[in-house]
């Protein structure tokens, strides 16, 4: 089967300026994501700059910028900052923090005052059971389940993602299956419904 048949939508991952504004153009590709890291291994030193002059070339399909702080205050101040940068940016969120803190208090509240949020970095089925309960419906949001580095320990992600597909199976909830580790990987989520 080809992938333009496929149902799931396709987003690149990166942080190479030269590289999004060519797959801006490309019909394959749906949306885009970044992290700090990889912005960090692309040479960029302005993140606010870097951002604002890919939103110029990336400005109807959705893309995630992440925020970088730790402490949920400033993660909180962040998310508000990046989530006003254009109507196509989702912030991304990771559902911890760097102490292992969950995030599912600031998670609910950014959603609630309906700022589009891509929540990274999930590993388990309580954290989308949790992201189920906190994420307001009225909002779009992207759960990034990273299935890549689940089948890296040796575990088969294809039951957890469709057990997560069926927990977050609403309206303005789309699931992403991240860390893919090869083109397999698209066809086994377009197999268990994720929308990513």
């Amino acid at each position: 089967m080809s992938i333009r048949k496929l149902n799931i939508k396709i987003y690149a991952d990166g942080a190479d300026f030269k590289s999004i504004k060519k797959l801006a153009n490309n019909d394959l590709i749906s949306g885009f994501t970044t992290n700090p890291t990889l912005m960090r291994k692309s040479g960029v030193t302005d993140y606010k700059k870097f951002a604002l002059n890919v939103l110029k070339v990336v400005e109807k399909k959705n893309i995630s910028f992440e925020i970088f702080a730790d402490e949920f205050d400033q993660m909180y101040n962040q998310a508000i900052t990046i989530s006003k940068w254009s109507e196509n940016v989702n912030v991304k969120i990771p559902i911890t923090n760097t102490k292992g803190q969950s995030s599912i208090d600031l998670i609910r509240d950014l959603s609630k005052l309906g700022v589009k949020l891509n929540i990274t970095a999930v590993f388990t089925m309580k954290q989308i059971e949790d992201l189920s309960d906190a994420l307001n419906l009225n909002t779009y949001s992207i759960v990034s389940v990273f299935a890549g580095r689940i089948a890296d320990t040796g575990v088969d992600p294809i039951p957890m993602m469709k057990q997560a597909k069926s927990i977050l199976n609403k309206s303005n909830i789309d699931l992403l299956w991240a860390s893919p580790r090869e083109i397999l990987n698209i066809f086994q989520a377009e197999e268990c419904g994720t929308d990513i």
